[in-house]
C-alpha cells in the first residue's frame, strides 16, 4: 500500500474549488514545496471535522484536562488563505481513519483512495502482489492544527449555497423548487 506521508506538515487543510453549488472539495498537505491535494465529498469534509472535535474532545477528558489538546482552534494557527495552485488531485478519497498518538500527542488522519468496492477501479496490482495498490494520504498534526483544521473544514463547508428560509434545501442561483411551496419556485 503506498503512503503519501506528512509529519508535521507546514499546512494541511480542507478547501473547495469551484461555485456554490458546483464546488469540488479537497484535503491539501503541504510541506516545503510538495504539495499533495486529495478529492473528496463535502459531507466527507463535514465528517472528518465533526470525528476531529469529538476525538480531541474525548482525549481531553480521558486525561482529565492534563493532555496538550486545547479547547478551541488558536487563533495563531488559523488558516483562511485558498488552497495551493494548481489544485492536482491525486485521488478520490473513500475510506478516512482517525487516531490520537498518545507517545508524539498527535493526531493522525489517513484517507485511502476510494475503491472498487466503493465503486471505482483501484489501481492495478504490480506484477508478484496479490492485492492492488491502494494509496493512503497519512497526515500527523498537533492538536491544535487539529482543531484548527476542523474550525475551517466546517467554514469551507457552510460557505455554499445559502439555505431557503422555508424548506432549509439549499438555493441555486435561479431558485429552487420548494417543496413548502407545493413544487412553485421559491
Amino acid at each position: 500500500m503506498p503512503v503519501i506521508s506528512y509529519d508535521m506538515p507546514d499546512r494541511f487543510v480542507a478547501g473547495a474549488v469551484g461555485q456554490p453549488g458546483e464546488r469540488a472539495f479537497y484535503l491539501q498537505a503541504r510541506a516545503g514545496r510538495r504539495v499533495t491535494s486529495v478529492g473528496l465529498e463535502k459531507f466527507q469534509v463535514t465528517m472528518l471535522a465533526e470525528r476531529l472535535e469529538e476525538l480531541l474532545d474525548e482525549v481531553l477528558r480521558r486525561s482529565g484536562g492534563s493532555a496538550p489538546v486545547p479547547a478551541v482552534a488558536p487563533t495563531e494557527l488559523q488558516d483562511d488563505a485558498p488552497l495551493d495552485q494548481p489544485v492536482e488531485e491525486e485521488f478520490r478519497v473513500g475510506t478516512m481513519a482517525l487516531a490520537w498518538d498518545p507517545e508524539d500527542e498527535r493526531v493522525i488522519i489517513e484517507a485511502q483512495e476510494v475503491t472498487d468496492d466503493e465503486g471505482v477501479e483501484p489501481l492495478a496490482a504490480e506484477p508478484g502482489e496479490d492485492e492492488p495498490a491502494i494509496v493512503v494520504l497519512r497526515v500527523r498534526i498537533t492538536a491544535g492544527q487539529a482543531r484548527a483544521f476542523a474550525e475551517r473544514a466546517l467554514k469551507v463547508v457552510s460557505a455554499g449555497r445559502p439555505p431557503c428560509p422555508l424548506c432549509g434545501l439549499p438555493l441555486d442561483a435561479a431558485g429552487h423548487v420548494c417543496p413548502r411551496q407545493n413544487g412553485h419556485l421559491g
